[in-house]
């Protein structure tokens, strides 16, 4: 397959471009396009065989649901069988935006959309390039991140072109986008709404909008014996094709950790790499070290994370290490995304170096 790549401003959209791809799309074809969030890799959510295709061109698991984007409140309905008061509440404050949310699906939708389930994820991106896209694919596109399933999910069209170059009809590339990670997912399909995976819309936020929200154990909990309550939650992504391992503890015991190992690995001819923040970077001795920004701005940190385990697989890092991050906030998000890239191998420092 021959993929078309053409550039479109955000600020200036192309209409001839977005007809196009929409065509693509309403003819069972595939387009990656960037949101706000990440890129996400589109076809025609109503389509089973455009789903199929979206499974097959990333080598994604066919249990791992897709989320359906629209581009209107209007267009909710049809796809499911009850709109609950949460999400409108929830809509009204971060629709459009990088908040997913999860309902009973209706029989429009079909199961090789929802990987099986009989719950819809919807979502209703900002980016003014992913609104035309979906208007004009007749306003029901299921898009993944537009990367090879496990891959760290593509941030710049570079990557996109990467992973899925010749697998799809048209990649939009749009820049850089401008948060980074994918968007926070709520299920609203049971009694009580769940957070099932953090993102810019954090848990705090999610609380001050509906009240009491229950959080899926498996997130951040390494050792938790509890299945995760969405298929796509059990398996490994945003993966680098080194080895990295996420360690916690005071800046100066992580610090000396690190460059403890890194001299071994070196010692084995094995090229190293810290994930770093602006207060830390100078303090390491690996091969490669890279600073995802400061504490003080953690937006900064989401944006760059996926970026930096890009480049250390450009610069062939074998063995990799990242400072951990506060669990509140944005910083869940962050270390959720952290967590599953390491495989949840996660070091403490802080009782006599023990792994």
């Amino acid at each position: 397959m021959k993929t078309k790549i053409v550039i479109v401003d955000e600020n200036k959209i192309d209409a001839a471009v977005i007809e196009e791809a929409g065509q693509i799309l309403k003819q069972g074809g595939l387009v990656a396009f960037p949101t706000e969030t990440v890129y996400g890799l589109g076809g025609n959510a109503l389509n089973e065989t455009s789903s199929a295709k979206i499974y097959e061109a990333k080598g994604r698991p066919s249990d791992n649901p897709l989320i359906v984007h629209i581009a209107h409140m209007d267009f909710l309905a049809a796809i499911v069988e009850e709109i609950p008061d949460e999400a409108y509440k929830l809509a009204e404050k971060y629709w459009p935006g990088p908040l997913t949310m999860i309902f009973k699906k209706s029989g429009l939708v079909p199961y090789a959309t929802t990987g099986g389930l009989e719950t819809v994820a919807v979502r209703m991106p900002a980016h003014k390039t992913a609104q035309a896209l979906i208007k004009a694919a007749g306003g029901y596109v299921a898009a993944p991140s537009a990367n090879r399933s496990g891959r760290p999910s593509p941030t710049i069209a570079k990557y996109v072109i990467e992973d899925l170059d010749g697998r799809v009809d048209m990649i939009i590339d749009g820049g850089e986008v401008n948060i980074g990670l994918e968007s926070t997912i709520i299920d609203l399909s049971g009694e009580n709404p769940m957070l099932l995976r953090p993102g810019y819309i954090t848990e705090e936020m999610l609380r001050e909008t509906v009240g009491d929200v229950e959080v899926d154990r498996t997130l951040l909990d390494s050792g938790s014996k509890e299945a995760p309550k969405a298929p796509g939650m059990k398996y490994r992504h945003y993966a680098p094709k080194g080895s990295l391992a996420v360690v916690e503890g005071t800046q100066q015991d992580v610090v000396s950790y690190i460059n403890q190992k890194i001299e071994e690995s070196r010692s084995q001819g094995l090229k190293t790499g810290v994930i770093a923040t602006d207060e830390s970077a100078d303090s390491y001795l690996a091969d490669v070290v890279k600073s995802v920004g400061s504490r003080k701005d953690e937006n900064a940190i989401a944006r760059h994370l996926f970026r930096i385990l890009r480049e250390f697989d450009e610069e062939s890092v074998q063995v990799m290490y990242a400072e951990s991050f506060a669990s509140q906030g944005i910083g869940q998000a962050i270390m959720n995304r952290l967590l599953k890239a390491a495989g949840h191998h996660v070091i403490s420092v802080t009782d006599d170096n023990n792994e």
